[in-house]
This record gives C-alpha cells, structure tokens and sequence, in this order.
C-alpha cells in the first residue's frame, strides 16, 4: 500500500519514522511519501519537503511567512491528488494537517489517519467539528484523551500506547556510553555535573527561552556544566546568534542531535513544554519547565478563564497533578527558573519527591508499543476497505 505521511517538526519526524518502520514489518510492499524530516528518509521513501520549511509558530512569525505556508498546502494538496496513496497519515501539526484533512477528504476518496491527536484538549477544542468530519482514524498516544474524545466528544479513537516510552527504552537497551566517554567525546568536562538545557526544536522557542535559562544557572557554574541540546532542524548561524544575546561569562556547551544521550547523563534538565518534557521524565532527570509567552498576565487570565486544561507539560497532564513546575506566562522568570533549579539540584528539597512521581507517570502510559499497535490497526482498516 501506498502511504503518505505529513509531520511539521522534529518530534513528529521521529514518531512517524518508527510508523513507517512497523508500517513496513507489516506490509512488505509499503510505499512511503511524506512531508518529513532525516528520520523519516532514512526508512525510506520519498521526501517532497522537510519540516523545517514548514515550521513556524507564534502569530507574527506565521503571518510573515503566510505565502510561504500557503504554497507548501497547495503543493501537498496537489501531490496528494497526483501520487493516489491508499492513506494519508497525519501527524500531529493541526495548524497545516487540518487544512490538510479538510481537502483530501472533500476532493478525494483517500481515508484520513491522525496519529498524535491535535491538543484540543487545551486549546481550539472546536476544532472537534472538523476532525468529526475530516478525520477518518484518530489514534492517540495519550491516556487521558481517550475520555476527551469518546466521553465529551462521542468520538471513537484508538488509544495505541506512547510512543515515546518505547523510543526512549528503545535508546537506554542500546546505549551503554558512559558519562567519562560521552564527555571526551562531546569535549565536555568529566568532573562536571550536566545540566541539560532543552530550549525547544523551533526558533522562536529557542529565541525566547535559552537567555533566561542560562541566566538562571549562573549561580551553579562553578559546579556544574551547562550543555544545550541542538535541535536537528536548527543551523549553527542561527544558534550563534542567540548566545550572542546570552551572558557572555557562562559557559555553554552544545550537542547536537543527541538529547537522549545528553539527558542519559544529565542530573537535572531546564525544558521547554513539550515532548521533551515526557522524554526528560522518562529518563528520571529532575525538571523544571519554562516557557516564555507574550503579553504574560494576558496568558495567564486566558489559562485560568479560557483554555481547557489545568497545565502544559505532559508529565503533569498525564499524571493530572503538578509534578513538575511549571514556570509560564508571567511565572517566566529568571528568579523562578533558579529558585526552581535550586530545588531539584543534588541534594535539593524536591529532588527525591520528582523522582517519585515520575513512577506514576510509567504508570498510567503503560507498556504498550504504540507504532507497532498503530500499524497492526492501521493495515488491518486499511484491508477492511479494500
């Protein structure tokens, strides 16, 4: 079968290069075509674009880039209609795979597959008319959304398990590098503790937040090493510039495209929300989430009175309580990042109790091997069809 897959940044390039590789073990004359990254291309296939052509965020920047996003839907659209795949596989990115959903399913007879639920749950639940409509399969990797759309909704979803607990154990069989070789490796001290700075996968995330989580660990310098996990999407131009905008006196180091090393031996992580957020949890590094907005007590109000869920991180929304701080809006600042820190530090008063909980978030996403679950029910819907 022919399968067409559309990701729109560097965690939805890995989740969909693993589908592809259960899609393959299941169906041996698996086409691929996509919209993707290097992941993605290196299970094979063809790759029409990468995701970095395609991801912009925040208000200002999409609007600057409208013509740009508008050509890129019209090209997909097109090479859709022309390459006839048997599914178009959506994942996550609602901003472009929902315009996505609404033509294919409105000029073609291609069934539509989500997998990785747009977050509506947070924001823009209204959006639930269109999936109704467009979508012909959601599967979801997170427990809690089951009730959302099934309950609230009166939509069927298939919970397949998440995806990253097995990405993640998947890397700790494999990986046997100690902390002494991945810093002479890495040009990183060996006497130094690591704390991980996780500043996002995008630019405007790593724009906002680096500065101020750098600031945040001056007062630790002198004891530990800061290492910044270099986003795969992201150039060393554009890296540069920032740390020009950093303190000059703090000394970062940067790995690239090795965050699950990284936080192998790191002892305690900044991160941006996320899928970071669970992958930190994952592998029992301590966290304290940071996120910068605009308009901060505009935000705020608007999470309080407005938006549907009580948090942003993924490690406290699937254990529906506060694990991790969340330090957003106008709880963004530098003070907070490090009182924060502070705490979860060797030795510090919320180390031990983060911990702790993270045992309840294993807990509740089980076990399961989410892109095996959803290929076996993939190919099996897509028989059915035919």
């Amino acid at each position: 079968m022919r399968y067409y897959l559309i990701v729109g940044e560097a965690s939805g390039d890995l989740h969909a290069s693993r589908l592809m590789q259960a899609l393959a073990s299941k169906d041996p004359a698996a086409e691929f075509r996509f919209f993707g990254g290097d992941l993605m291309s290196a299970v094979g296939g063809t790759r029409v674009k990468h995701y970095s052509e395609l991801a912009y965020m925040g208000f200002v920047p999409v609007l600057l880039h409208l013509p740009t996003i508008l050509r890129n839907m019209s090209s997909c659209k097109k090479d859709i209609v022309a390459w006839q795949p048997d599914v178009v596989i959506l994942v996550d990115y609602p901003g472009f795979n929902l315009d996505i959903a609404k033509y294919v399913h409105a000029h073609t007879d291609i069934p539509v597959y989500y997998y990785i639920s747009p977050k509506i749950w947070a924001w823009k639940e209204w959006r639930i008319k269109s999936i109704k409509r467009d979508v012909d399969e959601m599967f979801s990797i997170l427990p809690f959304e089951v009730s959302f759309y099934e309950r609230k909704h009166q939509y069927p979803i298939h919970y397949v398990g998440n995806p990253t607990v097995e990405e993640v154990q998947h890397f700790k069989n494999g990986y046997h590098e100690s902390a002494s070789d991945f810093c002479l490796r890495n040009g990183l001290s060996i006497d130094k503790p690591i704390i991980a700075l996780l500043a996002g996968s995008r630019k405007q995330e790593i724009k906002d937040n680096l500065p101020a989580m750098i600031e945040a660990c001056r007062p630790f310098v002198d004891r530990y090493q800061l290492v910044l996990a270099g986003a795969p999407a992201i150039s060393d131009e554009y890296y540069s510039q920032i740390m020009c905008r950093c303190a000059t006196d703090i000394p970062v180091r940067r790995v690239d495209n090795e965050t699950y090393a990284l936080l192998s031996h790191a002892v305690a992580a900044l991160v941006t929300s996320g899928t970071a957020t669970l992958e930190t949890a994952l592998f029992d590094v301590p966290q304290v989430v940071c996120y910068k907005t605009p308009v901060p007590h505009l935000i705020r109000f608007a999470f309080n009175h407005v938006i549907q869920c009580r948090y942003i991180s993924l490690v406290n929304l699937i254990a529906d309580r506060e694990i991790v701080p969340e330090l957003f809006a106008d709880r963004f600042s530098v003070a907070q990042i490090r009182r924060e820190l502070t705490a979860i530090l060797p030795n510090g008063t919320a180390r031990e109790s983060m911990l702790a909980d993270y045992r309840e978030v294993h807990r509740r996403l089980g076990d399961d091997i989410a892109p095996d679950n959803a290929a076996a029910l993939m190919t099996r819907l897509l028989d059915n069809v035919k």
